[in-house]
């Protein structure tokens, strides 16, 4: 479902748990600073609730705690990413966001079946850009429906 635009994709770098993640840019609708989130009574842990952005309200999903990483503090870098996603918008808070770059789509390897920690089923694949290694995240995998019960 990773849209490519000719040889490239087009795509977001966030930082997680000290680790480089990408996905593709056209998902995403804004990156905001922390806000207050509402809890919503018996959702998942990573669910950590809703806030109303421009008059939307917004699930939004901590991507530590979906991932099963240690719990941080928030800081000043730490960034929700708005997507548009199944037609709804949800936030992915992320230890930062700070990059987009074009990928080129013949230097996207398959995932190995763990990434520090991580089910391959949330990795699309990964790539090297300049001198970094990148994760693609398969949002599909991250949100996907029968985990979730915000998005039915």
């Amino acid at each position: 479902m990773v849209e490519v635009t000719e040889a490239y994709l087009k795509a977001i770098i966030f930082q997680l748990n000290d680790e480089e993640y990408a996905m593709p840019v056209e998902l995403v609708g804004s990156i905001e600073r922390m806000m207050h989130v509402t809890r919503i009574p018996g959702a998942p842990d990573f669910v950590k609730g809703v806030l109303n952005l421009r008059g939307v309200v917004t699930p939004i999903l901590d991507l530590r705690k979906r991932f099963g990483f240690e719990e941080k503090a928030y800081t000043d870098s730490t960034r929700t990413i708005i997507i548009h996603y199944n037609q709804i918008n949800i936030g992915l808070i992320v230890d930062a966001a700070y990059d987009v770059v074009d990928i080129p789509k013949d230097r996207i390897e398959a995932a190995p079946e763990v990434i520090g920690g991580m089910h391959i089923d949330y990795i699309s694949g990964v790539t090297k850009h300049e001198d970094r290694l990148l994760i693609l995240l398969d949002i599909d995998k991250i949100l996907e429906t029968s985990n979730l019960n915000i998005i039915e």
